[in-house]
């Protein structure tokens, strides 16, 4: 009861102040520069949820005179942008990068990059690098063979070089599998889930990482068919779990079992319990969520013009609780669409204020 006595009146405190307009929630964070020259966030003392993290896409931040994203996480106590398709090595963006780790907002780099690391075009030589379909064909349509050395050479090598060009500012990487990929069927791979192969190739990234950079963690995408927990594979040290329920509602809250989104086949309970199983493989202490509670573009079937976005704050505070009940304290979201013809349109980007100032209030669940 005391928990959600405090919780309820920390809200009402933030929320007040965000009518009048003058919120900030700042995350107080020092910024460091470590022997390898990259700005570092300390940490942020009692604040639970220590990353709160956004993703968006070059498009929705590259007209700050319209909607200044920059400000704009600043003012909510963001701690984490992954901006993706933009030229990393344009004067724009590097400018973005620098403004970025002045205001202490580490850059990171979410993406999938299986078809990066290990290039299609190696089929027509090397098939056997590549996935075998469940009709025994070799097939480049996703990800890779995991049994296959060679392949996962090409892979590791690619990965130090992907790190090198694009350097993360909090030693998080992100090499996610392809987008609804498919395992492996040959029969040194077919006894492994779709977990467990993402895994094998993760424990060769990893491996390859810490040669450039020794304090290198890098991501275990749970989404789609790697949602359920690897059976067999262990992961290296330093492979963190990122936990995305892609297919969840966002009308309903997670802790609602029986809540299926139309046209799915998962429910919330089915989300919960697989995120329970993944907590038994993967240290919580460094686990994170990916969620969409702002991705104006799925909400809009990824094609603009893009809808409103149908924010629902009360979904938003019963589902960090939720993830802070299992110890998760890294939070990050998606908010794609989210651009300066969206504000202009719709003239109200205030929910990405309550998402970060309420994940910056959130007390601790050992308060209860």
């Amino acid at each position: 009861m005391r928990k959600n006595f405090i919780f309820k009146m920390s809200v009402v405190f933030v929320m007040g102040i965000m009518a009048l307009g003058q919120v900030s929630c700042s995350s107080k964070t020092e910024t460091n520069v470590d022997k390898e020259g990259e700005a570092s966030s300390e940490s942020q003392g009692d604040v639970f949820f220590q990353t709160r993290g956004i993703i968006l896409s070059w498009d929705d931040v590259k007209k700050p005179e319209v909607l200044d994203w920059l400000k704009l996480s600043e003012n909510a106590g963001i701690t984490t942008l992954s901006v993706f398709g933009a030229d990393i090595y344009s004067a724009e963006y590097q400018e973005f990068v620098s403004k970025c780790r002045e205001k202490s907002i580490d850059i990171e780099y979410q993406e999938h990059m299986m078809a990066t690391l290990l290039p299609r075009d190696l089929f027509k030589e090397h098939p056997a690098y590549f996935r075998m379909d469940e009709n025994g064909q070799r097939t480049a349509d996703f990800n890779c063979c995991p049994s296959s050395e060679e392949a996962l050479s090409i892979i590791a090598a690619n990965a130090k070089v992907a790190a090198q060009k694009c350097t993360s500012s909090n030693n998080k990487y992100y090499y996610w599998l392809d987008d609804g990929g498919k395992r492996c069927h040959c029969k040194l791979c077919d006894k492994y889930n779709d977990s467990d192969q993402a895994l094998l190739i993760e424990n060769q990234i990893i491996r390859a990482l810490k040669e450039v950079n020794p304090q290198a963690k890098l991501a275990h995408l749970a989404y789609q068919g790697t949602i359920p927990a690897p059976e067999i594979v262990k992961p290296e040290n330093d492979i963190f779990l990122e936990f995305a329920p892609f297919n969840r509602r966002w009308d309903k809250p997670l802790r609602e079992r029986d809540a299926i989104r139309d046209g799915m086949t998962i429910t919330h309970g089915e989300y919960i319990d697989a995120l329970e199983a993944n907590l038994k493989v993967f240290p919580k202490e460094t686990a994170q969520v990916l969620e969409y509670w702002m991705d104006v573009s799925l909400f809009s079937d990824w094609k603009k013009p893009a809808v409103q976005l149908p924010w629902n704050k009360n979904v938003f505070l019963s589902d960090i609780n939720t993830y802070a009940h299992y110890g998760i304290r890294n939070i990050i979201a998606y908010a794609v669409y989210v651009d300066a013809i969206y504000y202009e349109t719709y003239k109200n980007v205030n929910f990405v204020q309550e998402y970060g100032c309420l994940l910056y209030t959130s007390p601790s669940p050992r308060d209860a």
